[in-house]
């Protein structure tokens, strides 16, 4: 498949790309710096910064699937929300690419009708970047493009490719000790996944161990 992944050189983008190279996808990553893409020869890298439609969409048109792993400034998280409005727009200017989205674990359940954000176990510094995902994840629900958002555990975090994961729909995913962790590495095995075998089109679903 011919893939586009915007966020390509962060934490889990880059493990994105390396998956879907590995795979023998058509890649191209795309940063607003891309020096780290270009020991990749195999991976077409292209500069944005994700401030026009317009440019986006004659990015990502022709290719099957954009992936956007965008991670917004500290001090303005929120940004977030507005780059998913302009994705959408550039989807839809483009002819109707899939979109998945890396998202966050704030809006999962932690137990029925209680997200990670209510449950007063978040610590107060990760709020507003799980509050910003929550807000996201919305506007993708409202739109009606070909979408998909993917919430990790609640550690997302460098690690081994151990090629394990269990999925979940909007509960967070954690193991027998309660603990909620993905690797970025096994993440990105389950985005692939994802886009070779579609199951969840205009859906959530999580992501852990």
């Amino acid at each position: 498949m011919n893939v586009v992944v915007y966020g390509a050189t962060g934490n889990a983008g880059s493990e994105i790309v390396k998956e879907l190279v590995a795979r023998g996808h058509k890649v191209t990553g795309v940063a607003r710096k891309v020096d780290a893409l270009k020991s990749q020869p195999e991976v077409t890298a292209k500069v944005d910064d994700l401030s026009n439609a317009d440019t986006v969409a004659s990015i990502i048109k022709g290719a099957d699937v954009v992936v956007s792993a965008y991670q917004p400034p500290a001090d303005n998280t929120d940004k977030l929300v507005d780059v998913t409005k302009l994705q959408i727009e550039a989807v839809k200017k483009a002819g109707g690419p899939r979109l998945i989205v890396v998202g966050g674990a704030g809006q999962l359940e932690v137990a029925p009708g209680v997200t990670l954000i209510k449950s007063g176990y978040l610590p107060a510094e990760y709020l507003p970047i799980a509050t910003s995902h929550e807000k996201a994840a919305e506007v993708l629900k409202g739109s009606d493009i070909n979408w998909t958002y993917i919430a990790p555990a609640a550690f997302f975090v460098p690690g081994e490719r151990t090629g394990k994961y269990r999925t979940g729909t909007n509960n967070l995913v954690a193991d027998a000790k309660g603990e909620s962790k993905i690797s970025f590495a096994d993440y990105a095995i389950a985005l692939v996944d994802e886009i070779e075998k579609p199951q969840h089109e205009k859906k959530l679903f999580s992501v852990g161990y």
